[in-house]
């Protein structure tokens, strides 16, 4: 079978094809059962034994053999297996085994996201998809891109790597459009995907570890605009992301659409005051801009509600989401769905939620901020001199030292958090000499969590805000970021003495 084929071909291509699917998560077990419905052969591996166990457990149909171990193993198997497509999960590194044994052997590899694409031409070929990746704000942007086409009467799932598998929501055949959350590692194996518009929001050391080098990284983030059919948009704060516009093999007719804060213009989304302007697609933009929302639209996602202390990356993200939102004609017809879209959008939890206020102190979750580049977008958010700010984890080998100097004019203390904390508290006294900073003692994650907020509220004043911001992954503590989240707001919501926590 040809990785290029696509179309209605696909139905037919895989009846009865040998396909392996490595990992066998939620988005692999939504790949095993889309695989059944259209006849292949399935080969499931998964370095856990207990994830091969359970899929056994279930009516599988068409899964032939399973095999578990260890990367070099399942590499092995992989192959040995005489394949004719390899379907890999987003964990699968593009420098590991797995992927070097499939190149050596010839087998085609997709992504769960190519899979769900050649799904989408095969049955409904007519619902678009719009695309969005970047180091920072991809599930918020996203999150705000479903919530204007659903205003502008949609229905248009938030999918992809925002957690739902976008292969489910394709097979069930009842979107108008898709709003997609794409990341590197998804990108790294998408081939033929042409999305109706896309956006790179940001480029930023991170998961290196998995690409091999930035160039790698920033490589798979661009294939994001490959064969955008009407909209490229890009960040006009980030370099990485016009070049890759400049560079993208985009179907003709395309247009670029540049965001960013300042007055936009021709070809631009951007401020005016506080309005969010479009020239970007607007009839009449080499004259005129059109307003499409205003900053009051997005007080909601502000500390405490308040509009004047609402982040410039969250304004950065809605003005993509507009700028996006308007390539498709039922937005262009209804512009207004914008500001309504905006204003019905319900952030992600863990994402720059405020969980509690009292004497004075806003409690603000950003669990999900586990790299330096979103933890200093979250700090910037917050007036000088007043973050209380918990930080740390498992840094994957980040140097905080940079991040540190940047934020130390927002922050007022510091609680350190993490199983091995030196590094991070050598970047705190290195980067803000005299900074007040407590360190947490390794423990049980709900007891490591509430001894942080007690130090955290012991440092606060009133007017201060107390932040879970921790430029770190969470397993070494905690079983996700989620979990990490969860436990702050807890642990907040009882000192505050609301009641919600208990």
């Amino acid at each position: 079978m040809s990785s290029t084929a696509v179309g209605t071909g696909l139905l037919g291509d895989l009846r009865h094809a040998r396909v392996g699917v490595v990992g066998l998560g939620r988005t692999g077990l939504a790949v095993i059962d889309v695989l059944a419905t259209l006849g292949a052969r399935v080969s499931a591996f998964d370095a856990r034994a207990e994830a091969l166990e359970a899929l056994g457990a279930r009516a599988t149909g068409p899964v032939v053999e399973t095999s578990a171990g260890d990367d070099a193993q399942v590499a092995h198997a992989v192959a040995q297996a005489d394949l004719d497509l390899l379907i890999v999960s987003p964990g699968v590194a593009a420098t590991g085994p797995v992927m070097g044994a499939a190149a050596a052997a010839g087998t085609p590899v997709w992504s769960e996201v190519e899979l769900a694409w050649r799904l989408q031409q095969a049955t409904r070929p007519q619902v678009p998809w719009i695309t969005v990746t970047g180091t920072d704000g991809k599930t918020t942007t996203v999150g705000m891109l479903a919530s204007v086409l659903g205003a502008a009467g949609l229905e248009a799932p938030a999918v992809g790597n925002i957690g739902v598998p976008v292969v489910s929501t394709v097979a069930e055949g009842r979107s108008d459009a898709l709003a997609v959350e794409l990341s590197s590692f998804q990108l790294h194996t998408t081939h033929t995907l042409s999305p109706l518009a896309a956006a790179c929001l940001n480029v930023a050391a991170d998961h290196l570890d998995w690409h091999g080098s930035l160039a790698a990284y920033t490589a798979d983030k661009a294939r994001v605009y490959a064969r955008a059919r009407r909209g490229a948009v890009y960040n006009l704060a980030d370099a990485a992301t016009v070049d890759m516009v400049e560079q993208a093999d985009v179907v003709e007719g395309c247009r670029a659409i540049g965001f960013g804060l300042a007055v936009p213009g021709v070809g631009q989304v951007g401020l005016v005051e506080d309005v969010l302007i479009d020239r970007g697609w607007h009839g009449d933009r080499r004259s005129a801009g059109l307003e499409l929302a205003t900053l009051a639209d997005l007080a909601h996602l502000a500390p405490g509600g308040d509009v004047g202390r609402l982040p410039a990356h969250v304004v950065a993200d809605a003005l993509a989401a507009a700028a996006l939102a308007m390539s498709h004609d039922a937005v262009q017809a209804d512009p207004g769905a914008v500001a309504r879209g905006l204003r019905a959008f319900a952030p992600g939890a863990h994402r720059l939620v405020t969980v509690a206020q009292a004497d004075g102190v806003t409690w603000v979750d950003d669990s999900k901020a586990t790299n330096t580049h979103s933890a200093q977008a979250a700090l910037t958010a917050v007036p000088e001199g007043s973050a209380v700010w918990l930080v740390g984890g498992d840094t994957k080998g980040a140097d905080l030292h940079d991040l540190v100097v940047d934020v130390r004019s927002r922050l007022r203390a510091a609680v350190v958090l993490g199983r091995e904390q030196e590094a991070v508290v050598t970047a705190l006294r290195d980067g803000a000499p005299g900074l007040p900073l407590v360190q947490v003692p390794d423990g049980e994650g709900g007891a490591v969590m509430d001894a942080a907020v007690r130090a955290a509220r012991a440092l606060a004043r009133s007017g201060d805000t107390v932040i879970l911001a921790p430029a770190a992954a969470s397993w070494d503590q905690f079983s996700s970021y989620a979990e990490r989240g969860e436990l702050f707001a807890t642990a907040a919501r009882r000192l505050a003495g609301d009641g919600t926590g208990q």
